[in-house]
């Protein structure tokens, strides 16, 4: 942790232990939180996660999650459902009197996302809980979304994709070019063939492949632009 870092907040789960790290906004003019969530094989320190900490100089509290199995030390991600239920916790947590936001009033919006397997968990969860446990996303920010396990497009996830459009839920995705996960062209046409109305989706593509684009400063305002049209 550097110097300036904000120390991990540790929040109790159903699959053990979660941390998350709270960065407030540096500006008076607050839009929203953005809650993010990291891959399956790494953790929070990813270059584009990272990255988006310049979003509190636009308003956003930016929360990064570590899962469960990261915080245990585990190597390999647990199951799907294990993750998903692991956030569903979290998020309400983060949103309540758990985790100190701000010391004002919190900003309307929600945000929710993260890289590859985070991203397929925030499109999973987005709309919410049924018991109002979860709130529904506003928005969700999905960088390099795994549409497909590499040279199986057959094992398609498109329909996780879907399921913000589905729920009126403005989504981002910021994919690499040559990323074998899905390249940003079959991202745009899974969602399209899963979703009467794909409007809601907004693909960008950045150089480079699933790992972080070594554009960020493009991936940067790339998701920028996007939250400042949300709401």
């Amino acid at each position: 942790m550097t110097a300036d870092a904000p120390p991990w907040i540790t929040l109790r789960t159903g699959q053990g232990p979660a941390q998350v790290r709270v960065h407030h906004p540096t500006t008076g003019d607050l839009r929203g939180t953005l809650i993010l969530g990291h891959g399956a094989g790494g953790g929070t320190g990813s270059k584009d996660l990272q990255s988006l900490l310049s979003a509190t100089g636009h308003g956003w509290t930016v929360v990064l999650v570590e899962q469960p199995w990261r915080v245990a030390g585990r190597r390999v991600a647990t199951p799907p459902p294990t993750l998903d239920a692991a956030w569903r916790e979290i998020v309400p947590a983060v949103l309540a009197d758990d985790v100190p936001l701000s010391t004002g009033p919190r900003a309307p919006l929600l945000v929710v996302g993260g890289r590859s397997a985070g991203a397929r968990v925030a499109c999973r969860t987005s709309p919410g809980d049924t018991d109002g446990a979860l709130p529904p996303a506003d928005g969700v920010l999905c960088l390099a979304f795994p549409l497909h396990p590499p040279g199986r497009p057959e094992r398609s996830r498109a329909p996780e994709l879907a399921t913000p459009l589905a729920h009126g839920i403005p989504t981002l995705v910021v994919q690499g070019g040559a990323d074998p996960f899905g390249a940003p062209a079959e991202v745009r046409e899974a969602a399209a063939a899963q979703s009467p109305d794909d409007s809601l989706l907004e693909v960008v593509e950045v150089p480079g492949n699933h790992s972080p684009s070594r554009d960020l400063p493009l991936v940067t305002r790339s998701v920028l632009d996007w939250l400042d049209r949300l709401g």
